[in-house]
């Protein structure tokens, strides 16, 4: 199942992308080909897909990768345990998440020991089964014939609690309860804020969250984050959970069927039991991982859009721009980009080898320069950037007073593969590289008292953001 031909099949259903173009786009990365890189110059093996689609073509396969490497793995698992039943096997190969997974392979997974395994050992499991059954049987008899003071069984209390133990794991590891209880969470959930005791003083910036509580879902992801903050300060007690009975009430569904016999008072227990102890805790923890992450993007989101309004600010003022993009063969691309940073023209020029219309090219840089009243020319540092700056600074006529700088291309390239840079200029030609790079170009240089400076910026995404 673990092959590149399933993986595209399956990816082909999912993104609507014919099969042979996902499976080009995997070979593609397996032989250490980047997105970008891909996107440029591969367009004849993917069939023209763009950096969108490919960037979705890796994120998918990620995801169906790391899915199916842990199917494998639940699977060898328990056949090793020799548990594997043909129902179980299928229902392992239909999950469709990871989370699907992992309530399947709950009850298989190696534990450490707990209170129900050791009331296993102590050969309570039979009766457990009757009571979780509601077998019409005599409880407190029953309970008699498993006293055993050398397993400490000294009491049927001490019997029935052990059963009861065991019928709470069995609970814990049935998918269709945890699943109900998921959704329960998350149209339901509080997030619940209390300071410590005596953290009054010591957490008095967390002092809105002292006594704080709101719909899980509805939380904004500053106040989450600032919530888990305090908490990690040991200033605030955190809570996520649903109302105790409505979740004893869904459990119920699923176990008591006879709401008037000897066995109910134990199961209601049981469930109560399990829901305190294990479901919550499990549930708790799941969603406080989504919940974090969801407000870890939103966060990024946030200082991003700062960062971009920081590093959009132009270096030279409000200036009228040339932007340069050298080359040989294909010619330089130029764009000409107002005081605002917008796309007023673009050209192309050939003053170099092979074309070498240098005439022409100087009538084009002249015409733009003297139409738009340009006040810089950048020009990228990549191939034919020098010639390209000596063309130029050898055109007489062009007013001296126009500075000339050599920018930094970095990032250039990588910008104008991403969805932002095709989402700013998509109403423009089809061949939108020409553009990215020499906007990025226009708007990336610094310039100090005349003096050439190249400069590039750097975004780098932490945990800590």
């Amino acid at each position: 199942i673990n092959t590149m031909n399933f993986f595209a099949k399956t990816l082909s259903k999912q993104l609507q992308i014919k099969e042979p173009q996902i499976s080009a786009v995997l070979q593609l990365f397996e032989e250490g080909c980047t997105i970008p890189f891909i996107a440029r110059y591969r367009k004849e093996k993917t069939g023209g897909l763009n950096e969108v689609q490919i960037s979705n073509i890796k994120e998918s396969f990620e995801k169906l990768l790391a899915l199916e490497n842990r199917r494998n793995t639940i699977l060898k698992s328990i056949e090793e345990q020799g548990k594997l039943t043909d129902e179980l096997k299928n229902k392992i190969l239909a999950a469709e998440t990871l989370q699907q997974l992992e309530d399947l392979y709950l009850p298989y997974k190696p534990k450490k020991k707990t209170r129900a395994s050791v009331a296993r050992e102590k050969g309570l499991e039979p009766l457990a089964l009757q009571i979780l059954h509601q077998e019409d049987i005599d409880i407190v008899k029953e309970a008699e014939k498993y006293l055993d003071a050398t397993k400490e069984l000294n009491t049927t209390n001490d019997v029935l609690q052990g059963a009861r133990d065991i019928i709470a794991e069995l609970i814990n590891e049935n998918t269709e309860i945890r699943e109900k209880l998921r959704q329960a969470f998350h149209e339901n959930a509080i997030i619940t804020s209390k300071v410590i005791k005596g953290k009054e003083e010591a957490g008095i910036k967390y002092k809105d969250y002292f006594n704080w509580s709101e719909p899980l879902m509805k939380c904004p992801s500053h106040r989450m984050l600032a919530m888990r903050r305090g908490e990690k300060e040991d200033i605030l007690y955190l809570d996520i959970s649903i109302n105790e009975e409505y979740a004893y009430a869904i459990i119920e569904q699923y176990i008591i069927k006879k709401q008037q016999h000897p066995t109910t008072e134990h199961l209601k227990l049981a469930l109560q039991d399990a829901y305190k102890r294990l479901l919550h805790p499990s549930l708790e923890t799941e969603f406080r991982i989504l919940t974090k992450e969801k407000a870890d993007i939103e966060a990024i989101k946030v200082f991003a859009n700062n960062l971009r309004e920081l590093l959009m600010q132009s270096p030279l003022g409000n200036k009228r721009v040339m932007a340069i993009d050298p080359g040989f063969r294909t010619g330089c691309k130029v764009v000409v980009l107002d005081e605002y940073g917008n796309l007023l023209t673009d050209s192309v020029i050939y003053p170099h080898e092979p074309q070498k219309q240098t005439t022409e090219a100087e009538q084009i840089i002249l015409a733009l320069a003297a139409k738009y009243n340009i006040e810089a020319i950048a020009i990228g540092n990549g191939t034919a950037s020098r010639e390209t700056e000596q063309f130029i600074r050898q055109i007489s006529i062009l007013p001296k007073s126009i500075p000339v700088l050599v920018v930094n291309e970095a990032g250039a390239s990588v910008y104008s593969a991403s969805e932002a840079a095709r989402e700013i200029l998509k109403t423009k030609r089809a061949n939108k590289k020409t553009y990215f790079d020499l906007l990025s170009a226009g708007i990336g240089f610094i310039t100090t008292q005349g003096k050439r400076l190249t400069a590039s910026y750097k975004v780098k995404k932490t945990s800590n953001t």
